[in-house]
This record gives structure tokens, sequence and C-alpha cells, in this order.
């Protein structure tokens, strides 16, 4: 029965999402592109599927129960890509079913790998799909479930759990645990509009500000140009992206704290965001004199142009280019990629490990050291004046054990498959973290596609996997959790 329940919760939320489809659909009739037919099926056959699915389990519904949060989040982030890809699929050209998929789940996990390759010659519609799967799916089309679906109730507060990011998870804004979704969302919202307007006063066209903001609020970096942002070579866009980046790197709750209590000190008093600023500040420096003294530039004003791009974008998990760093000296495009595994805030779009859980190590290994000096010493960890509870530390301890075994895992995976050690490693990275390119054969300048399927669909499992922060996708394979 349980089961049956999550299942009717889903078709719900496949509903919704083929309701999404209306938006690239729109655009295709609008410019009567290649794609027109592919949309008007692909969201025919989703809304039927959805519609099914609610309609055949109807009576099961109940509220849901803490594992039952585990379970649709996990179905709905499995199934999702898999309508999400039906449009690519029917659309492009030659493209299989396994690219698709991948394109798809990258854009729905905000990570940005993408397999595909001449994408100012695709629909217009492909390229509006592929961006705004990603602005939805950048927060989590889970929270605007849980926002706009008032059957969840009270059991939606296990779901939005299980959907949101970082180990302080339990904190809400709003006595209902809707009325927080729909207050994040209406940041995110906008944070949207003002960096469409941005990019357009930056010299976009409207389509294309739309299209880039869908990627940049989601700390995604989908382009519709093969170049990237690149393709601009445009000082004024690049300080757009780099400003929206860093405030969607931030804790999007925080914003509406700021609002209610109408001050901005809330954000700087966050001990998380003067980490994730000051670490991002820091690399930039550090790399700017770096590529300066190692001849990468001319100058050290276009060192620090190239470094602050590429280093916010690589450490907010974006993922946008505008030169190739993979030739930079190796230093350089390896601290950016340490980087992007935990400087984004939890609470924000960006992907990784996130900076509350670095810090909560490095106090608890400071801890652990006054300990050695003095054994019987009272020594809590604390964090913004407030002591953090021991389950947490140990939620945080055990979180960083599966997440390295996790990258070792897979990365052995890959090697196994045939990949050089650079490019399996940080594939691995680059997906676990939603970051997007890599190195190797999956750098800046090149994508996914030379990968097999096999590899492809290891890369895709880290993708969904990481945006899930492990945990909430490792549980289903627990024998633990299916025993009643």
């Amino acid at each position: 029965m349980g089961a049956l329940a999550v299942v009717a919760l889903v078709g719900r939320v496949i509903a919704i999402f083929a309701g999404l489809m209306l938006v690239p659909a729109a655009f295709a009739l609008s410019e009567h592109d290649d794609a027109e037919q592919a949309f008007l099926l692909s969201t025919a056959v989703t809304f039927a599927c959805g519609l099914a699915m609610s309609l055949a389990t109807l009576r099961f519904r109940r509220e849901l129960q803490p594992r039952d949060g585990f379970v649709l989040v996990g179905l709905t982030w499995l199934l999702l890509p898999l309508f999400g890809a039906l449009p690519l699929w029917l659309a492009i050209p030659g493209i299989s079913v396994t690219d698709a998929y991948f394109e798809a789940a990258s854009a729905f996990t905000a990570t940005g790998a993408t397999v595909l390759t001449g994408l100012e010659r695709l629909p217009t519609s492909v390229n509006v799909w592929r961006c705004f799967m990603m602005l939805v799916g950048g927060l989590g089309i889970i929270v605007l479930a849980v926002a706009i679906l008032p059957m969840l109730g009270v059991g939606g507060s296990q779901l939005f759990k299980s959907e949101t990011a970082g180990p302080l998870k339990d904190q809400k804004l709003t006595p209902r645990i809707a009325d927080t979704a729909r207050a994040i969302w209406v940041v995110y919202g906008l944070l949207a509009v003002a960096c469409t307007l941005a990019y357009r006063m930056a010299g976009m066209s409207w389509l294309d500000a739309f299209l880039h903001m869908c990627t940049t609020i989601s700390l995604g970096g989908f382009s519709p140009y093969d170049a990237s942002l690149g393709y601009f070579d445009s000082p004024a866009i690049e300080a757009v992206a780099i400003v929206f980046m860093m405030l969607s790197g931030i804790n999007l709750m925080l914003y509406f704290v700021a609002w209610r209590r109408r001050s901005p000190a809330v954000l700087w008093r966050s001990p998380e965001v003067r980490a994730f600023y000051g670490a991002v500040l820091g690399t930039v420096l550090l790399l700017a004199v770096y590529l300066t003294a190692h001849g990468s530039f001319p100058s050290f004003a276009q060192s620090l142009r190239h470094a602050a791009f590429h280093v916010v974008s690589v450490a907010t998990t974006t993922g946008y280019a505008s030169h190739d760093y993979a030739q930079w000296p190796l230093f350089a495009p390896l601290l950016m990629i340490l980087l992007g595994c935990f400087a984004t805030c939890a609470g924000s779009t960006g992907g990784g490990i996130k900076m509350v859980r670095m810090l909560l190590l490095l106090k608890q290994s400071g801890r652990e050291l006054v300990r050695i000096v003095h054994p019987r010493v009272v020594n809590p960890v604390m964090l913004g004046g407030a002591r953090v509870d021991d389950r947490v530390m140990q939620s945080v301890i055990a979180f960083m054990m599966i997440y390295g075994a996790t990258l070792v895992s897979l990365t052995m995976v890959l090697l196994f498959s045939g990949l050089d050690p650079v490019t399996a490693l940080t594939a691995v990275v680059a997906c676990v973290n939603n970051i997007g390119p890599g190195l190797g054969d999956v750098g800046p300048a090149v994508n996914y596609q030379g990968l097999n399927d096999f590899q492809t669909w290891v890369c895709t499992f880290a993708m969904i996997l990481g945006r899930l922060e492990l945990l909430s996708l490792l549980v289903l394979l627990t024998p633990q959790f299916w025993r009643r």
C-alpha cells in the first residue's frame, strides 16, 4: 500500500512536469521549428503517463510516512530525466537513448555536462528545454511539488528534507513546510528576473538572456553555444555571470530571512557565507598571480579576468567556460575543481559537499587536536555561536566517508572500462559534485560525447547520486530500509 501511495504522488509530479514542457512547445509553435511535433507528442505522452499513474492509485492516497519521502525523491529523479529525454530523442537526429537520458539528467541535476555538439544548429525549442529543465531542476521539482501540492500536508516535511541539501536541513523559515518551499521559490524567481535583465543590459538578446539566466541561477552551466560564454567574448557578460553565480551560491533561505528582518547583515553574519566568499575570492587572487607568473596571459588584468570567471564558475559548480582552462598549468584547474567539491553553501542550488560540512570537519579536527593535549577538556563544536549537536557531527563524518568511497569506487569502474586516470577521476568528481566539465577527454574544450554507453551510464548515475547528496539515494539500497 505504501508503494502505491508513492506511485500516486509520482504520477502527479510527472503530470506537473508535462505542463513544464509547454514552455519549449510554445517556442516550437511560434517559430515552427523542427521540434514542434516532438514537444507536442512528448507533452501528451508525459501527461498521459502521469495521469494514468495517479488515477490508477487514487484510492491508495494517504499521508507520507518518513521513508516514503526517500522513495518518492529517488523515483522522481530517476523517472523525470526519462520523460525529459523524450523530446530530445525525438527532435535530435541520431541521438541515442543513452545520450538523451544523460543530457536530460545533466540538465535536471544542474550538472552541465553535455554530449551534444553543434548547439547553435539545434532548434531553438530544444535549447530552451535543456536550459529550462536546468532552471527547474536546480532547486528541485520536489520542492516545487511541496509548495503547490497541499495534499502532502505534514508529510511534505519529510519530502522537503529528503530533497534539500546540507546537514542542517531541519531548519524551517515558516511554521508550514509548504510556505517555506514557496518562500524559497519566490527568492529564486526574483533572482531569475534580475539576472535576465542584467544579461540583457550587458548585451545579450532577450532569448540568450533568458537561456543563460536559467543556467546561471541554477548553477548548471548549459549554453546554447558550443563555446559557452566564450561565444560572446564580453567582460560585461562575464561580470554579470560572476555576480549571479556568487549570489546563487548562498543559502537561498538567508535572503528570505534578510528580507523579513529588513537587514542584509544576516547574510554576512553567516559563517558559511563568509567562508564561501573568502575561499572563492582568495582563490581568484591566487590564480591571477599564478597565471601571470607562468605567462599564461600577457597581463595581470587578463589573468584576473579569466581567473575570476573560471574560479567562480567551477567553485559554484556552474561549469561555464570562456577559455580552455585545461591548457593552464595543471595546478590551476585542479585547484578550481577541488574548490568546486565544497565551496557552495547548503541551501543553494550548487552541488558538492557544501561549505558548512567543510567548516564542521575543520572544527572537529581542531577539537580532536585539543583533546590530544587536554584529554579531559570540554570543547564542543561551535558554529555561528551555537553548539553543534553530536548527531549532526556523526552525520557529517558518515557522509564524508561515503563521499570518499563513492569517488574511489566510481573512478575505479571508469578505469576498468578503459578511461585514462585523469579523465576517469575528474569525470567522477565533476559528475558527483555536479560541476560539469572535468579534465582530459571531458575537459572544457570538449565534452562527454567520447564516452561509450557504459561510461555514460556511470556518469549519469554519479550526477543523480551527487544531486541527491548520496544518502537520499543510497539509503534505498540498504536492506534495513525495506524491513518493516
